[in-house]
């Protein structure tokens, strides 16, 4: 694949989140202002400011996609956390419906605080990017992974390996975004996507691979390597 290449998408607050972040701010103006006039005290403004403001700051947080540099020289053989949040599963398991053998699966739960841009977990070209409908369970739960609706990224990395790479919608999450396409290269530092509020990304790595992480620990998006391939 030759020299590694960073073309980001140079996005800070993602598309998806603009109406919400505009309408929201209009109308936190809008009641404050009528706050601010109809009463004597300003209590009743100062509290709803206040309270607002703490909810807009977390939907403004969450919406946000930023950039990210990976401080690594080789990147061949690293797995990086494609997505904020929590690891919830690391286990071994018979994936049928693509590599028909097992693979070990590491699964990244997002909560509603976590920043929920999505990054390419390995350099590779896309195989190919297929989106199912499904459920809508909690997405903490191990039934998620196959149930539920999700977008599948393979990516083949410079040596042939194969990674599959799925963002799974949550009990609350009702829209996956993808913006890998089949064909392209894609890079670490590079954003895969985006899903709005709770939801999971797995990723299928090959048996052997080292995992670097552990249950419950804290991840970084396209910071925390969770795994290096054999």
């Amino acid at each position: 694949m030759g020299k590694r290449i960073k073309k980001l998408k140079k996005v800070r607050i993602h598309r998806e989140g603009n109406d919400t972040l505009v309408f929201s701010l209009i109308f936190i103006i809008v009641v404050a202002t009528g706050l601010w006039y109809s009463f004597e005290t300003k209590w009743p403004f100062g509290i709803f400011l206040a309270v607002f403001g703490v909810i807009y700051g977390i939907v403004l947080n969450f919406y946000q996609c930023p950039i990210r540099y990976l401080n690594v020289e080789d990147t061949n053989k690293i797995v990086v956390a494609p997505a904020d949040g929590k690891i919830v599963v690391i286990e071994e398991v018979e994936e049928n419906q693509y590599f028909h053998d097992k693979r070990i699966m590491v699964s990244i739960f997002m909560s509603l605080f976590n920043v929920h841009a999505n990054w390419f977990p390995v350099d590779g070209k896309v195989k190919f990017v297929h989106h199912k409908d499904g459920n809508f369970h909690k997405a903490w739960l191990p039934k998620a992974s196959e149930e539920n609706e999700r977008a599948d990224i393979m990516i083949t990395t410079e040596d042939g390996t194969d990674i599959l790479c799925r963002q799974i919608a949550g009990a609350m999450a009702r829209r996956i975004v993808t913006y890998a396409q089949e064909g392209e290269d894609c890079y670490i530092d590079e954003h895969l996507g985006f899903i709005k509020l709770g939801s999971r990304v797995d990723v299928f790595l090959p048996l052997g691979t080292e995992i670097c992480v552990k249950m419950g620990q804290k991840t970084v998006g396209d910071q925390t390597i969770i795994a290096k391939l054999k």
